[in-house]
């Protein structure tokens, strides 16, 4: 079964609504947050294989038929060209060392934003008590 697009759409919207105001609040600091652990999972991954993989695009112009309605009203092929753009990683050289200093980094922003984000939640059950 497929679930049509507007339709999730309008329950996520929908479920967003029902965020309580102390939720609204407490999710609004996790942003940044979620932002730096991402960084830090694509660090590690880094330091543990060696190499950092650039996602690049490929484009590819291949051949092929395509239905048309002629003037008549009559349905058939031509051909014609489709376009696919694929999604390619690569590996790309790293400096470990730089790598290793940039999570460590991002780890001592990461304990920052934790910090931040316990006194935002303190913070958000004093302005909305349940």
């Amino acid at each position: 079964m497929r679930v049509p697009v507007p339709l999730i759409l309008c329950a996520a919207l929908g479920l967003a609504a029902c965020e309580s105001p102390r939720e609204a609040c407490i999710n609004q600091g996790l942003r940044e947050l979620r932002i730096v652990e991402s960084l830090i999972r694509e660090t590690e991954g880094n330091l543990q294989r060696g190499y950092a993989l650039e996602e690049t695009q490929q484009i590819r112009v291949r051949p092929d038929f395509c239905p048309v309605t002629r003037a008549d009203g009559s349905t058939g092929l031509q051909r014609c060209e489709r376009t696919e753009v694929l999604d390619v990683e690569r590996p790309r050289a790293v400096d470990l060392a730089e790598e290793q200093r940039k999570l460590d980094s991002l780890r001592q922003r990461q304990a920052e934003l934790m910090a931040a984000q316990a006194a935002r939640v303190q913070a958000c059950i004093a302005a909305h008590p349940q």
